[in-house]
């Protein structure tokens, strides 16, 4: 009786495997492109396709899912161990995640949200309106408050008090609080001053009892707040479905953004966060709200210069060329298809 043939087996074995694994109409399976977020309503990416139409290619050439964290941070580590494919980060981020995280193969692909524009919203730093603070100058030898050492509004923070000769520990002190306890915080004196993002800054309870002293763009132009990342090799071996996801991406960003689609926008938002609709009506996609870019395009040029704020006040050792670890390409052939 003869042997069989073992290399034969061997390439007949491997034949059924792929045959098994292979969906059945001989498509390839869809790119599972899993999307960081942080804040609702802020952050677009949970509700990104809940209005039907806006995605054309998820189920097909990708897969999409939303994937929330509490902070860039945790984004940064899924990111480098391969649990997420697309980061929100912040530019108090990307330095940090290329020079600490050793993520040298990082590129921003595309952008969310950008703070101080034109006269789209920039974050309040806030004191109480009859309290002592009337200046900058009044804060030396106070409390004051931020999310997270660290973190976009306490280097902002930091760079505005520096511009007035007023430095950390030598003439004033921080104090870490959420943003939600924030305004707790100050009406309470237990800080002098709060950081005010969105939502919470609109609270109308601290609106009537505290006042701005200074914006994050006072102390350092606008900034770009929130863009998205990606590793390079996966971009690499998936382009074609990246640039898929990318289109629907900038299709729904269009239609939220469009003032003609802005009650159903808010009401989006509304059902997916659980808050009542007016929490949102105020402010939500006007210029009270952060800016977005309809073609999803970052501004590397105010990066380029958060970083070097960012460097200045001792959070980077080096200097960072933003610019080599950014590829808008996606975005820009993404953008096109759209009619």
């Amino acid at each position: 009786m003869r042997k069989p043939n073992s290399r034969l087996a061997a390439l007949l074995a491997g034949l059924f495997v792929t045959m098994a694994v292979a969906p059945a109409d001989g498509r390839a399976e869809p790119v599972k492109i899993r999307f960081g977020w942080i804040v609702p309503a802020t952050n677009i990416a949970p509700v990104l396709f809940a209005k039907q139409g806006l995605s054309k290619h998820n189920g097909t050439s990708y897969s999409y899912e939303a994937v929330r964290y509490q902070g860039s941070p945790l984004q940064v580590t899924a990111l480098a161990s391969g649990d997420l494919e697309i980061a929100l980060l912040a530019w108090s981020s990307i330095g940090l995640a290329i020079e600490n995280a050793g993520l040298n193969d990082a590129r921003i692909v595309a952008d969310e949200i950008q703070e101080g524009i034109g006269n789209y919203y920039s974050h309040e730093y806030m004191v109480l309106k009859d309290g002592p603070i009337k200046s900058i100058a009044d804060l030396k030898g106070k409390n004051l408050a931020t999310n997270s050492l660290g973190a976009a509004v306490d280097i902002a923070m930091r760079a505005m008090l520096r511009k007035n000769g007023l430095e950390y520990r030598r003439d004033y002190n921080i104090v870490e609080a959420a943003f939600p306890n924030m305004k707790a915080f100050l009406l309470e004196s237990k800080v002098d001053l709060i950081p005010g993002v969105l939502p919470f800054s609109l609270d109308p309870e601290l609106r009537a009892k505290a006042v701005t002293l200074f914006t994050e763009k006072d102390a350092m132009g606008p900034s770009d707040l929130g863009f998205l990342v990606m590793r390079e090799p996966f971009i690499k071996k998936n382009r074609a479905a990246i640039v898929d996801f990318f289109e629907d991406y900038i299709r729904a960003v269009r239609w939220f953004t469009d003032p003609a689609n802005r009650k159903e926008a808010i009401a989006i938002h509304a059902d997916f966060a659980k808050m009542p609709p007016e929490r949102l009506e105020g402010w939500l996609f006007t210029e009270k709200d952060y800016y977005r870019d309809r073609n999803a395009l970052p501004n590397l040029q105010s990066l380029q210069s958060n970083l070097e704020t960012q460097r200045d006040l001792g959070f980077l050792k080096s200097k960072i060329e933003i610019g080599k670890f950014a590829d808008l390409s996606i975005v820009r052939e993404a953008a096109a298809r759209i009619k």
